[in-house]
C-alpha cells in the first residue's frame, strides 16, 4: 500500500514538472513563432508554402497573399538574398518556373546574422519555403532581382534570355506614343558646354513646328498616314531650309567612306544613305561651325566583314575600333565634346548595331534597323529606327516595283523565309499546310531574281513580316513596296519613322502570343477596312523607296528628317 502510494506521488510530481516545462516552453515561444501563439505556428511550420511547376504559390495555413511584379509572383513572406548564377528556365506562357527560383536559396555566413530570411529546400519539381518573421519591401526584392539577374547575364546567354523576356513583356504601339510622349516631356541632350549659332537655330525650328498652322491639303500627302501631319510638314520644310550636316573625313575604307560596298542585300540602307548624304550639296557643310548634326560615315556590315573573328562570338574588337575612331575626332575637334556627342548621328543596319555601340556611341542619334525598345536599348525620342531594305539591283533599286491589283490577290497571308530565331517555327507549326488561305512556307526554292517569292507577295493581300533572330525583318518594307498589307508579328519592334507615321492606318500589329489565331485576326477585318488600308499602302510606299537619285519624300529624306526631328525635340540650349 505504502509503494502505491509513493508511486502516485512521484507520477504526480512528473505531471507538474511537465506541465511547468510546457508552460515555459510555451512562453518562450511565443517571441520565437512569428504568428503569435505557438500551436498556429506549429501547424504553419508544417504546413509550409509550396511553390508548384506553373510557378504559383499555394498558401495553407496563411492569410498572405501573392503579388504580382512583371509576370513574376513573390510572396509577401520573401526576404531572400540571391545566387550569384541564376538558371533562367521559363514556361511557355513566359512566366518563370521553380528552376528560376532555386535561387531564392540564402548563403549565410557563420560570423554574420542574417534575420528574416527564407530556407528554400528543392524536391523534384516543388521549392518548399519556410515562413520568416517579417514582411520585406516587395519592390526592393523585384529590383534586386532585376539586377541580379541582368549581372548574371553573359553576352552569350544574353540573346537567348532577353528572347524570353520579350514573350512577357510586349510593349504595344499605343503603349510607345506614351512613351514617347514622356521622353520628349523630361528628356534632354547634355547642355551644350558653349553656345553656338545652330542651337538657337534648332530652338526656333522646334517652336514653329509644336505651333505648325494646320495644313492638310498636300495632294501629295494623306493625312490619315501622319500622327499629326501639319507638324509634320512643317518640319520637313524647315529641313529643307535649315538643316547642314558635316561628315567627319576621318576613317579608313571600306568600313568607312565606302557606300558602294553596301548598295546591295538586307544592309543597304547604312550604304545608300551615305552615298546619298556624302554627295549631297544641300545638307552637307564643309563649315562644322554652323553644322545642326555631325555625320559619323561608317558601315556596321562592313565593320562586322572587315573585323569579326568566325565563332568568336564577341564583337569587343569592333567596339574598341569604334572607340579608337572616336577618340581620334575628339583629340583632333572640338565638336563631340561641345554636346558629349548627342548632335552626331550614324545610320547602322546590323544587328550588332546597338550592342557595339552601346558603350562608346550611345549618346548619339542612333539610327538602326534593329529597334527593340525592350532588348537594345532603343530610345525613343533619340533613337532613329532605320528600315531594313532588301535591294537585289544596285544599278535600279526599284526593280519588279508594285503590286497586282486587290481583285487578283487570291491569297489571304502569305510568309516564306528561313528558320531564323524561334519565331518563325512556331508560325510554320501552327500554319504551314494546315489552311489553303494561309501561304505559309519555309525557305522556297530558288528561282530566277526571287520571282517566286515576289510573285507570292504580289498576290496575297497580307504579308506577314515574322522577326527572326531580331525584331527587324525586310519584309515590312517589302510588303509596302510590293502593295501587300504588311502584318507585324515582333514584340516591342519600333516601326520605321515612328515619330511621325501612323503605322496602324497601313499596317497590322500581331502579338507573338497570337500565331494560333493569325487568320481570325485577318478575318475579323471587315473587305472595306482592308481596301482603306491597301489603299494607304500604296501611298506610303513614297517613303520607302530608293531612288539613284534622291527625290522628295523618299526614303533617304525621311531618314534625314528623323535623325533632325528627334534632334530638334531634345535641343538643350545653353
Amino acid at each position: 500500500m505504502g509503494h502505491e502510494i509513493q508511486y502516485l506521488l512521484e507520477t504526480k510530481r512528473l505531471v507538474w514538472l511537465v506541465a511547468l516545462v510546457f508552460a515555459v516552453l510555451m512562453v518562450l515561444q511565443y517571441f520565437e513563432f512569428p504568428y503569435g501563439d505557438v500551436v498556429s505556428s506549429l501547424f504553419s511550420a508544417s504546413k509550409a508554402q509550396i511553390v508548384n511547376v506553373n510557378g504559383s504559390y499555394q498558401l495553407e495555413a496563411s492569410t498572405q497573399r501573392p503579388q504580382i511584379f512583371e509576370d513574376i509572383t513573390h510572396s509577401y513572406a520573401l526576404n531572400a538574398s540571391y545566387d550569384s548564377n541564376p538558371t533562367l528556365e521559363e514556361n511557355v506562357d513566359g512566366a518563370f518556373s521553380p528552376m528560376a527560383a532555386v535561387v531564392l536559396a540564402p548563403t549565410k555566413s557563420p560570423d554574420i546574422e542574417l534575420p528574416n530570411t527564407v530556407n528554400a529546400t528543392l524536391t523534384d519539381s516543388t521549392i518548399v519555403l519556410e515562413h520568416e518573421t517579417s514582411k520585406p519591401d516587395a519592390s526592393k526584392l523585384f529590383q534586386d532581382f532585376k539586377e541580379s539577374q541582368e549581372k548574371t547575364i553573359h553576352s552569350d546567354d544574353k540573346a537567348s534570355a532577353n528572347e524570353a523576356h520579350s514573350m512577357r513583356d510586349v510593349v504595344t504601339i499605343s503603349d510607345m506614343h506614351d512613351m514617347l510622349a514622356q521622353n520628349r516631356a523630361s528628356s534632354r541632350s547634355m547642355k551644350p558646354r558653349w553656345s553656338s549659332l545652330a542651337d538657337q537655330e534648332l530652338l526656333d525650328a522646334k517652336l514653329q513646328i509644336e505651333n505648325a498652322p494646320i495644313n492638310e491639303n498636300d495632294p501629295a500627302l494623306n493625312p490619315s498616314l501622319y500622327v499629326n501631319i501639319s507638324r509634320f510638314k512643317r518640319s520637313y520644310e524647315l529641313m529643307e531650309k535649315t538643316l547642314k550636316v558635316y561628315i567627319y573625313n576621318e576613317g579608313e575604307k571600306p568600313i568607312f567612306h565606302q557606300p558602294t560596298a553596301v548598295l546591295k542585300g538586307i544592309y543597304a540602307s547604312e550604304g545608300w544613305f551615305m552615298k546619298h548624304m556624302k554627295e549631297s550639296q544641300h545638307f552637307v557643310t564643309k563649315n562644322p561651325k554652323e553644322a545642326h548634326l555631325f555625320y559619323i560615315p561608317f558601315s556596321s556590315r562592313m565593320l562586322e566583314v572587315k573585323l569579326y573573328v568566325p565563332d568568336s562570338h564577341s564583337h569587343k574588337n569592333l567596339e574598341e575600333y569604334m572607340k579608337n575612331f572616336l577618340d581620334l575626332i575628339i583629340g583632333k575637334y572640338k565638336f563631340w565634346n561641345r554636346t558629349d556627342g548627342s548632335d552626331h548621328f550614324f545610320v547602322a543596319c546590323h544587328d550588332w548595331a546597338p550592342a557595339i555601340t552601346e558603350k562608346y556611341m550611345n549618346s548619339c542619334i542612333r539610327a538602326m534597323c534593329n529597334s527593340d525598345i525592350k532588348k537594345e536599348g532603343f530610345e525613343l525620342g533619340k533613337d532613329v529606327a532605320l528600315p531594313e531594305t532588301l535591294i537585289s539591283s544596285a544599278k535600279n533599286p526599284l526593280r519588279q516595283f508594285g503590286g497586282l491589283p486587290v481583285s487578283q490577290r487570291s491569297n489571304l497571308a502569305f510568309f516564306a523565309g528561313r528558320m531564323h530565331g524561334n519565331l518563325r517555327q512556331i508560325l510554320l507549326q501552327h500554319w504551314q499546310n494546315k489552311d489553303p488561305d494561309m501561304k505559309i512556307f519555309g525557305k522556297l526554292p530558288k528561282s530566277k531574281h526571287n520571282n517566286v517569292y515576289i510573285e507570292y507577295m504580289k498576290s496575297s493581300k497580307y504579308c506577314i513580316c515574322a522577326k527572326g533572330y531580331e525584331v527587324n525583318s525586310p519584309r515590312v518594307v517589302e510588303a509596302i513596296f510590293y502593295e501587300c498589307v504588311p502584318v507585324i508579328i515582333s514584340d516591342n519592334f519600333v516601326p520605321p519613322f515612328f515619330e511621325v507615321l501612323n503605322w496602324e492606318s497601313f499596317a497590322v500589329f500581331v502579338k507573338e502570343k497570337d500565331i494560333p489565331n493569325l487568320k481570325n485576326i485577318l478575318l475579323s477585318i471587315s473587305d472595306s477596312k482592308y481596301l482603306v488600308m491597301q489603299k494607304r499602302v500604296k501611298q506610303v510606299q513614297q517613303h520607302f523607296l530608293w531612288h539613284v537619285k534622291p527625290v522628295k519624300y523618299d526614303i533617304f529624306h525621311m531618314i534625314l528628317h528623323s535623325i533632325w526631328y528627334n534632334k530638334v525635340f531634345r535641343i538643350n540650349p545653353r
